[in-house]
């Protein structure tokens, strides 16, 4: 099969598309002929070296965490799935024509929900899932700020909030403002790049901070005592021991095939939208990788 390979930490250029074996279902896994994946920042991060401490891995590596594709082999022990599945999941390794997935992971993509659509969700709506209930923990009737609002994760977290009940308030770049006010669930936003802004919050019940920086520190002293403040494992705020009373949960997704079951139907239905950028093809992965990481909001595909 083909596959797109990095053989040692360093820019997007080092990946590259190559012939490899073809990998084989073990028991209680399925074999899945990959029909897209997406781009995450996890990716880059990876690929770059900056996140090795954390993340370490064995070279050579397939990257890739989101998949979309059909059934090709079920392993010994799965009664779940059979060829010509159309299945999806947060897995390993998918930027690949096949690849293997736990058959606890995957779950069938919903009726009349798209390949490249299904692969754009899986990763940022865990993630988003769980910076609300497991970082920010937020309670209905309670007020939470979620950077990075328009993401793909913070627009996951925007829907996992309000589904909860409580009121979001949408931080973003003071140019997107009218964008993060038109999400559903929105009550307020606010310019995160904004000093003056930030200053003139009242006193938040917590926090899902998908941005990190320095950014983390102002809004940390924004929570009221006993509040809480979710964020991702390399985006801790700096000035925490200021804030003794506030619990900060640094949140690393679990994977669910409930809440993508879930999340999926919720972009079937019109409830949640992840934006799609571009589709591009696999071969071209290093330059997928290279656009993505200058920034933007929007998720790029890539169709095997």
């Amino acid at each position: 099969m083909k596959a797109i390979v990095l053989h040692e930490y360093g820019p997007a250029s080092n990946l590259a598309y190559e012939d490899i074996a073809d990998p084989r279902p073990s028991e209680g896994s399925v074999l899945v002929r990959v029909a897209a994946t997406s781009i995450n920042p996890a990716d880059w991060r990876v690929r770059s070296g900056t996140v090795k401490d954390f993340l370490p891995i064995a070279f050579p590596y397939i990257p890739g965490l989101d998949l979309a594709g059909t059934v090709v082999e079920a392993g010994e022990g799965v009664t779940s799935f059979e060829p010509g599945d159309r299945v999806m999941a947060v897995a390993r390794h998918t930027y690949a024509e096949l690849c293997t997935v736990k058959a606890t992971d995957l779950v069938k993509i919903p009726d009349g929900l798209e390949m490249a659509t299904a692969a754009a969700l899986p990763l940022v709506n865990v993630t988003g899932d769980a910076m609300i209930r497991l970082g920010a923990k937020v309670q209905p009737g309670q007020t939470v700020l979620i950077t990075g609002a328009l993401g793909g994760v913070g627009r996951s977290a925007v829907f996992a909030a309000s589904q909860i009940g409580a009121r979001v308030i949408a931080g973003v770049r003071g140019k997107r403002l009218d964008a993060a006010r038109q999400l559903p669930g929105v009550s307020e936003a606010i310019a995160i790049d904004d000093d003056a802004e930030i200053d003139k919050l009242g006193p938040l019940d917590c926090v899902a901070d998908t941005v990190g920086g320095e950014l983390a520190g102002q809004l940390l002293a924004r929570v009221k005592e006993g509040g809480t403040f979710g964020c991702f494992p390399t985006q801790n705020p700096r000035n925490a021991t200021l804030h003794p009373t506030i619990q900060i949960n640094v949140v690393i997704a679990p994977v669910n095939s409930a809440t993508i079951l879930r999340y999926a139907e919720a972009v079937r239905d019109g409830k949640l939208t992840i934006p799609v950028e571009r589709i591009m093809p696999l071969a071209d992965a290093a330059e997928a990788q290279a656009i993505a990481e200058k920034g933007g909001t929007a998720k790029i595909i890539l169709t095997a």
